[in-house]
């Protein structure tokens, strides 16, 4: 029920309908108190707390998946090349656990604490912690590890963490949508919020923005989810597979595949969907291909035809150095 609900507004959102003005009134209800509130820590109202270390902010201004968590990864790997100690802090959207904020190891249980961080953990060897608070969550952080900087994963709307830069990530294939608020569109902020950012990545596609750094995402090696070969995609270009996608547009995952000329059987799920046994189950012996995101969540029952295929985010020459410039001059 979940995956078609999904399914219905991301048809509302980014093709041409009328439905959308059905929902327009209640997107002006959520137009005006937004502003609200973000007027109310502008203004002093409401408390914005001002972290020992600098913060930079990964996010966006639609709902969805537009490459964050990638460039979340590149930033703290640029960061760590460059001598910074660096945390991560992130929502933990889907964890079940019940008491809050977390810290989270490359071990820990994605059930509990979310996909995303476990991810993160894993792959950058950054110290994270997650929770709905990002002010706890980042001062649980600080209290337990040694770090010279904070990279958020998603929060640009939590205004009570103060931050040194703000940067927006903004999927190049579906742009802003129809332009409108929730639950008409895809927004949680104006348009015009970008203009307000220290930077704006582009992941792909051709929606464009003055100034904007352009990247995007590319598979990189494959490696069996529960062993050790690898292979390339190449290896798998004409084979028939299945494609698992527990995130919030498969289609793009779907695509990628496509691309590298992967004869695709595929099978979305809803963003932090729950894996078991039967997710991987198709009455075959097709390979299984699934996002490093999903591959957190099934490496305890997966076989050894289940690969995870892991995403890199590539800037365009000289992209990623003037972005890294940027940063690098936030921080001093």
């Amino acid at each position: 029920m979940r995956l078609i609900f999904e399914s219905a507004f991301d048809w509302i959102w980014y093709r041409p309908n009328q439905i959308k003005w059905l929902l327009w009134p209640l997107a002006s209800i959520y137009r005006v108190a937004m502003g609200i509130r973000r007027l109310q820590y502008r203004l002093g109202l409401k408390p914005v707390v001002t972290l020992p270390v600098p913060v930079i902010i990964v996010g966006n201004i639609t709902v969805g998946g537009t490459g964050k968590t990638p460039l979340v990864v590149w930033l703290a790997s640029e960061l760590q090349t460059r001598g910074y100690r660096v945390g991560i802090v992130s929502r933990g959207y889907g964890g079940n656990a019940t008491d809050w904020p977390q810290q989270v190891w490359n071990t820990s249980d994605p059930l509990q604490v979310g996909d995303e961080p476990v991810l993160l953990a894993r792959v950058t060897g950054c110290p994270v912690a997650v929770g709905p608070d990002r002010v706890a969550a980042a001062q649980m952080l600080l209290a337990t590890e040694q770090v010279d900087v904070i990279v958020t994963d998603d929060g640009l709307q939590h205004y009570a963490l103060n931050r040194i830069m703000e940067v927006v990530v903004v999927d190049g294939e579906r742009g802003l949508g129809n332009g409108l608020f929730l639950p008409a569109g895809p927004l949680r902020e104006p348009k015009s919020r970008i203009d307000d950012v220290d930077a704006v990545v582009v992941n792909g596609g051709n929606w464009g923005h003055d100034g904007a750094f352009r990247a995007q995402a590319e598979a990189q090696q494959l490696y069996q989810v529960a062993g050790s070969d690898q292979r390339s995609l190449r290896e798998f270009r004409g084979t028939r597979v299945h494609a698992v996608a527990g995130i919030s547009n498969p289609a793009k995952f779907f695509n990628l595949l496509k691309k590298a000329g992967v004869d695709v059987l595929p099978h979305p799920l809803p963003d932090h969907a729950k894996l078991d046994i039967t997710s991987l189950n198709f009455g075959d012996s097709l390979p299984i291909m699934v996002t490093e995101k999903d591959a957190v969540k099934c490496q305890s029952f997966a076989h050894e035809n289940v690969w995870c295929v892991p995403i890199k985010l590539t800037f365009d020459v000289r992209h990623g150095d003037l972005l890294m410039k940027r940063v690098l001059a936030s921080l001093n």
